[in-house]
């Protein structure tokens, strides 16, 4: 069996203890379940546990039980392993639970019917709309290996349907009937709400990425306190962006007046183009200089040195009867 690292609620813990221990007859008979969810942005399966099938006894004051957890992978950039007394675990990747909110997984759900067929004139129960946008997912599913259980057990969950009134208009028909129909704006509305919050909270001013990218741009300067919140604010939008779909990203991104920090944004890209296009220039500039003056050196003849001093003695010896060197070679008598 394989062996994994993770960062465990406490809740979670409690249960596989109690499993461990079979101390609990509810941790043993009902265990617990993931799904297999497509993920908000990508589409692509990810690993989700519903709190809520946690045995009774295991729920705290805090709500835990309407809780969802996203399980999520971290891999390290270089490669890790992890010491298990005396075993190696080759596989150093860190496991963990995170709460999410049901609405980021239920809007493109609702929000594919309505983009297909357009029609959100008619209000339906709770039940026919999220069966109905279910089979419409899966059925449109490339490829299609979307599990229709699994997102009927999500749309089934407590939390999922307290989502709804989050991105749908709600009519009360009696004390027993509710209807409900997807709205494009009031999901809109959530979201801006979501960033709004992101806004005021105190850990975006201490992440160091946010704080890198707007002083990268200059926008942490004296003087430029409006584009700061510009840039603050679509900040916001990229990070909840990370589980919003293109479509609805744009429509988030399209609902904020960005043209004032774009046009600093772009204003200050065409500056750097230019002085790294002059720097090129002026190195370009240096280098012909260079190259000019190597060549002229080169065309100059090499200075003749000095000549040694063994030289400069047979230059002064006397060569008055001797024979020439030719004579050496010349043919016997």
């Amino acid at each position: 069996m394989a062996t994994h690292f993770s960062i465990l609620p406490s809740e979670i813990i409690r249960y596989l203890t109690l499993s461990l221990n079979k101390e609990n007859n509810a941790a043993t008979e009902n265990p617990l379940r993931l799904l297999r969810l497509p993920h908000p942005r990508t589409g692509l399966l990810s690993l989700f546990l519903p709190c809520e099938w946690l045995p009774t006894s295991l729920h705290d004051e805090n709500g835990i039980q309407s809780t969802l957890l996203e399980i999520q992978t971290i891999h390290p950039p270089d490669e890790r392993s992890w010491f298990l007394e005396e075993e190696v675990i080759s596989n150093g990747n860190l496991l963990m639970m995170t709460p999410i909110d049901p609405t980021f997984i239920l809007l493109p759900i609702l929000q594919l019917k309505y983009v297909n067929n357009g029609n959100t004139s008619q209000f339906r129960a709770a039940d026919d709309l999220l069966e109905e946008s279910v089979k419409q997912i899966v059925d449109t599913a490339v490829p299609p290996k979307i599990q229709c259980q699994d997102l009927l057990d999500f749309c089934s969950l407590v939390c999922t349907r307290k989502s709804l009134k989050n991105i749908c208009d709600i009519k009360e028909i009696s004390s027993d009937i509710v209807v409900y129909r997807f709205s494009p704006q009031k999901s809109l509305d959530h979201i801006r709400t979501k960033v709004s919050h992101l806004e005021k909270c105190a850990a975006l001013d201490k992440s160091k990425t946010i704080v890198r990218s707007l002083a990268r741009y200059g926008l942490m300067e004296d003087g430029k306190e409006e584009l700061l919140q510009l840039g603050r604010t679509r900040a916001c939008c990229d990070l909840v962006a990370q589980y919003l779909t293109p479509l609805m990203r744009e429509t988030v991104m399209a609902s904020y007046n960005f043209s004032k920090l774009q046009k600093y944004l772009d204003a200050n890209a065409q500056d750097v183009v230019a002085t790294v296009a002059s720097s090129s220039k002026s190195k370009g500039g240096l280098k012909e200089t260079a190259k000019e003056k190597k060549d002229t050196t080169a065309v100059k003849r090499k200075p003749v040195g000095k000549a040694s001093r063994g030289i400069e003695n047979l230059k002064k010896a006397n060569t008055i009867n001797m024979p020439k060197l030719t004579s050496f070679f010349g043919s016997k008598p």
